[in-house]
């Protein structure tokens, strides 16, 4: 007897995942390497988040810099020991960070498998990543015209194109590439075209490079259907991250993990991040007192190159820290769109089990 999964291995370039669903990257501190290698060790692709990753680390408050670079380098080893061979270990690192580059290299450094980049255009990555390293490189983005851009940029300035593609839908949880009135109209979007489209961008570039470049489809996918219909449109996977919090595995607190568990559809709200994009999030005394005014900034761990902290309206790094150790008042708590369907807690073989269909058992 073997348990056999409904889906197909992907495959980005020589390296292969036995399941083609990667975990998204959650900052901060919330898909770390305990997470992100049982993904692995499912043979999925496990994403550690590098949005101030070493938060607990002693000398945090004094060298944010140097914390995070070594904690990168920490967590993809314990990523990789737990997954034991098995799928992938890779990192989310955010364009928007002040420090982007040395956590890229940072990460290459430490034999990350793939690097996913988003909140913001990646336009400098492939400079930052050899090929020769071994790690594959994937921007994020939420439109053809993203991608065109992106895809034309690295054609013409390093002559190399994606290993792989990430569409970010408008019901993803954290920072959206959308504008907070297509967020409010989410009912006209039609994004199966979009992802349509961007799929037959990236065609030329397949020709130009003679490669295959996959694309994975993220935001909303909650289920098996969810996988099925993206598949159907022409993805090679997908990308889940908030089903992934209601794991025993999961990095975050166990208050973390509950105000997932007892959220509803209604108590989710779109918020400006200091990123300067807007993002999901769950409503609550913090995202009140945000929307009504400014909340005093006492100090600046450093983490975003736009943010000026005498005009920001909070500190993300601190309420992504209070909402990680569990403080649901003060804490900001990036969420998607379907949290409210999340009902019980499951670890991550029997989630996987579930999402790929891998449970039903064949003579």
């Amino acid at each position: 007897m073997e348990n056999k999964s409904r889906l197909k291995a992907l495959h980005i370039g020589e390296k292969t995942a036995q399941l083609p669903i990667i975990q998204g990257g959650m900052g901060v501190g919330i898909s770390r390497s305990s997470l992100a290698g049982a993904v692995a060790r499912e043979g999925g692709i496990g994403i550690i988040s590098t949005a101030q990753i070493g938060y607990d680390e002693e000398e945090f408050a004094n060298d944010q810099a140097g914390c995070n670079r070594a904690a990168i380098a920490k967590h993809i080893r314990r990523a990789k020991e737990i997954a034991g061979g098995r799928g992938l270990v890779g990192v989310n690192i955010m364009v928007a960070l002040k420090h982007y580059e040395e956590h890229v290299r940072e990460s290459v450094k430490a034999g990350a498998d793939v690097i996913i980049s988003g909140a913001g255009l990646p336009m400098e990555l492939p400079k930052m990543v050899s090929e020769e390293s071994g790690t594959k490189i994937a921007p994020i983005v939420s439109s053809r015209r993203a991608a065109n851009l992106i895809l034309k940029m690295w054609a013409h300035r390093y002559g190399r194109t994606a290993d792989f593609i990430v569409i970010e839908g408008p019901q993803a949880g954290g920072h959206l590439g959308f504008s907070r009135e297509q967020l409010s109209r989410l009912d006209t979007l039609d994004f199966d075209e979009e992802i349509r489209q961007i799929i037959e961008c990236k065609k030329e570039y397949e020709e130009k490079f003679s490669r295959k470049i996959p694309v994975i489809v993220a935001g909303g996918i909650f289920d098996g259907a969810d996988i099925d219909h993206a598949l159907e449109l022409g993805a090679d996977g997908v990308q889940i991250a908030s089903r992934f919090v209601a794991t025993k595995e999961c990095d975050a607190s166990d208050a973390y993990k509950k105000a997932y568990l007892d959220a509803e559809e209604a108590d989710i709200q779109i918020v400006q991040s200091p990123v300067g994009m807007p993002g999901r999030a769950l409503r609550n005394s913090f995202i009140e007192r945000v929307r009504d005014g400014r909340e005093k900034i006492t100090g600046c761990f450093n983490c975003l190159k736009a943010c000026n902290p005498a005009t920001a309206d909070y500190c993300i790094t601190q309420a992504l820290i209070d909402a990680v150790n569990g403080d649901r008042e003060n804490g900001l708590f990036f969420c998607g769109a379907r949290i409210g369907e999340i009902s019980e807690m499951t670890t991550v073989k029997d989630l996987i089990d579930e999402l790929s269909g891998r449970g039903a058992v064949s003579l």
